[in-house]
């Protein structure tokens, strides 16, 4: 299979089938905000499950935390089958849960007063999906390692946190911190999010603790034979652990190749802002799938390779520079786990931001003609099935597109600002203006157009909301250049720098023909390649 059709596979296995879809009720309990989400909003969980890989099963309970919005008695809870709740105790008492598939409704007994804090606990058990394809179809990922110990991973996107804990699994609502304790065998670690606080020496059971907000599929556990090692980082904020967590056979190989993450956070420190979970450290962790951008817990499985598997998605061997899977996953922190998108349908505010963070940390290392090479290169990658943008209120995310499509896009608006240190606090401004936040497109559209001072609604609506790559046709008349926008949306007036005879213009064409007369000869002309649009001389 060649590169290209290699990423397609894996890009559809992210996103679903192209297809048109047919919507569930199931759809719509899991993506929208149901009367029985709204009331109340999380402010913390405490985690605690006991883990045998030896029967592939979970058992333990989650308790939340929650503080009232609106007087309401029903509560929704999300578990997906084949996992089961057992009991629901608030106050002591168990409560009537009443499901329809993988939503689970708990009827409270006690009177719910606005502005209150109260909490359940939801004890559940059972063995849960087992992934078929992590991190893309996924669950729970059972392997054993070289030496035949079991080597265990959760990854989640997409499919829901509720695959292998009961949460309130809409991405709206952060809990505001957690705790997660996870009882394994003797002779495993377990490495989840955040710090850890304390290990049960008698039970084997491990403490950890976010301090932050953390996005529901964020989440992880990961079980192991691992050794430890770590470094401080000079950052933006001060001192900021940086812990790595691999096998005992991979350590050494480990060491050597993790010198990537420093000159990671050194670059995106730089372009989009301090690392938003100093409280909490960082961490890169082995496991047996590929990789995912898990809070504080970065997951790694590229087999201590640069590139993507060690090959290059962009096809001009600036790809060979990194390793992709630190480079892109630890990008997430910022576009994923600081700003998280509200609905599934915006998922390109993570995929898109961080696609294009791969080339931003070229450009602070290799200069902008490489990071430009890499992101240009990526294009052929761009399917432009279905729009990047998905459907809202049904846990759908767009077109596989939201990556590459979605970096091209912020590639092209950097030259529409055509000042790097103003592309650049608009970046970091995006950072601190929705810290810690969950967001929708329109909004962060709204500040790009603001802080840039640029109209971008019509440059938003092409490029996520349609498939149609605008094209530009031109005519050489002797002296005249003819030019206007073909297979665009209307109003669509984006301006491009263009090159004739060495000299650079900027033409705004649109809809209609429009003419300009040049002294130069006309054969030399060229668009800058910058501009994610197509060309085409018509005569």
């Amino acid at each position: 299979m060649t590169k290209n059709l290699f990423l397609v596979s894996l890009m559809l296995l992210a996103t679903g089938s192209i297809a048109a879809q047919q919507f569930t009720k199931q759809d719509t309990l899991r993506g929208s905000i149901t009367p029985e989400r709204a009331w109340w909003d999380l402010n913390y969980y405490h985690l605690n499950i006991e883990v045998d890989p030896d029967k592939k099963y979970i058992s333990g309970s989650n308790m939340i935390r929650y503080r009232v919005l609106e007087e309401a008695q029903r509560l929704q809870v999300d578990l997906q089958p084949p996992l089961k709740i057992e009991k629901v105790i608030q106050d002591g008492k168990s409560l009537k849960v009443s499901s329809n598939g993988n939503a689970h409704f708990i009827t409270l007994e006690k009177p719910q007063k606005k502005g209150e804090f109260n909490k359940l606990i939801v004890h559940y058990s059972g063995n849960p999906k087992e992934a078929a394809n992590a991190p893309w179809d996924g669950g729970f990922s059972w392997k054993k390692d070289d030496n035949g110990k079991h080597f265990v991973a959760t990854s989640c996107q997409g499919l829901g946190a509720s695959v292998w804990w009961p949460n309130k699994d809409h991405m709206y609502d952060e809990v505001d911190s957690m705790a997660i304790s996870v009882k394994v065998p003797k002779g495993l670690m377990n490495v989840s999010n955040g710090r850890l606080r304390a290990v049960d020496k008698t039970t084997n059971t491990y403490h950890w603790f976010v301090s932050n907000p953390i996005n529901n599929y964020g989440v992880n556990v990961n079980i192991g034979d691992y050794v430890h090692f770590g470094e401080k980082y000079e950052g933006e904020k001060g001192p900021l652990d940086m812990d790595y967590y691999v096998l005992k056979d991979d350590l050494e190989k480990a060491k050597v190749h993790f010198t990537d993450s420093p000159k990671m956070m050194k670059a995106f420190e730089h372009w989009f802002g301090p690392y938003p979970f100093y409280e909490d450290s960082f961490k890169l962790v082995q496991v047996p799938y590929l990789g995912m951008e898990h809070q504080s817990s970065v997951t790694y499985g590229n087999q201590f390779k640069k590139g993507y598997l060690g090959n290059d998605l962009s096809g001009t061997g600036w790809g060979l520079k990194f390793d992709f899977i630190i480079i892109h996953e630890a990008g997430h922190e910022w576009f994923a786990n600081n700003i998280t998108y509200k609905d599934a349908a915006d998922m390109w505010v993570h995929e898109g931001f961080t696609a294009y963070s791969e080339s931003l940390f070229l450009d602070y290392y290799y200069g902008k003609e490489a990071a430009a090479d890499y992101v240009i290169g990526t294009r052929g990658n761009i399917q432009n099935d279905r729009p990047v943008i998905g459907t809202y209120n049904v846990n759908r995310e767009g077109s596989s597109d939201m990556y590459y499509k979605g970096a091209n896009l912020l590639h092209t608006i950097r030259q529409l600002v055509a000042d790097d240190e103003k592309w650049r606090a608009i970046l970091r401004g995006l950072n601190t203006a929705f810290y810690h936040s969950t967001v929708t497109t329109a909004e962060i559209e709204k500040y790009i157009s603001e802080q840039s001072g640029i109209a971008l609604s019509t440059i938003f609506d092409q490029y996520l909301r349609t498939r149609k790559i605008p094209l530009l046709q031109y005519e050489i008349e002797g002296t005249i250049l003819k030019y206007r926008y073909n297979n665009t949306i209307k109003g669509f007036k984006m301006p491009i720098m263009v090159s004739i005879a060495g000299n650079s213009y900027q033409i705004t064409p649109s809809a209609e023909w429009q003419m300009m007369e040049v002294e130069e000869n006309l054969d030399t002309f060229k668009v800058d390649r910058n501009f994610y649009i197509k060309v085409m001389q018509l005569k």
